[in-house]
């Protein structure tokens, strides 16, 4: 599986692996080559990330962007209410498939975000000849940022995906990603990083054996 990369204007990069909406969600709480990379460290930033994935088109950003300016009390509560919610939905891809508690309490938080939004669904085509389903807020601007997201976790939680979520393997990789193979034996977040790693760190543990001197065997020598 190979990653899709969006690189925003202001040079900042987001990675699509989850092949979910909600699980790419949960990844934007990221760690890289040592580094945390949080999309949700402000409130500009997660408005970016929105975009990138489609939740949000250009015209709509900057026009939370401005209501942000106006009302930024409102902006912070939107920001600390969607870490709220990646955490309930972290927590439901880690451990959903196997802990009654964290479906308990996702389904809890992503009810609480559908019962507060309002608004109307529609059915929009894009510049490019996409179809795509889009909620449009009837009155607070943030109020509906995250309906999407836990729209998408509900339909997985309803279509019982929750056994094909997985944790990547590299103990350093914080990513979630929904396992698609008809095997269900797919380990990693991406095969060009973690997947490539962990083959390289495999070489180098073959390696010594491969270039280690061979131990030469001596006879003893018996003087009559």
């Amino acid at each position: 599986m190979s990653a899709l990369v969006v690189t925003p204007s202001d040079r900042r990069t987001f990675v699509f692996v989850g092949d979910r909406l909600w699980l790419d969600f949960v990844n934007t709480d990221d760690i890289e080559l040592g580094v945390r990379r949080d999309a949700l460290r402000d409130f500009g930033t997660m408005l970016e990330w929105l975009a990138a994935v489609g939740v949000i088109d250009h015209d709509r950003r900057l026009a939370v962007l401005r209501r942000a300016e106006q009302q930024p009390a409102g902006a912070t509560a939107a920001l600390l209410d969607a870490r709220r919610v990646r955490a309930a939905l972290r927590a439901l891809a880690e451990h959903g498939a196997v802990s009654n508690d964290a479906r308990t309490e996702a389904v809890a938080e992503i009810n609480r975000v559908l019962g507060r939004s309002a608004g109307t669904r529609r059915l929009e085509l894009s510049g490019d000849g996409v179809y795509t389903r889009n909620f449009v807020a009837g009155g607070d601007a943030f109020a509906a940022l995250m309906m999407p997201i836990v729209d998408d976790s509900a339909d997985s939680l309803i279509a019982g995906e929750l056994g094909r979520v997985r944790c990547c393997s590299d103990p350093r990789c914080r990513r979630v990603f929904l396992d698609s193979t008809k095997n269900g034996r797919r380990r990693w977040c991406d095969m060009a990083t973690c997947g490539n790693r962990a083959k390289a760190a495999r070489h180098r543990a073959r390696e010594p054996m491969r270039t280690a001197p061979a131990t030469q065997s001596f006879r003893p020598i018996t003087v009559s």
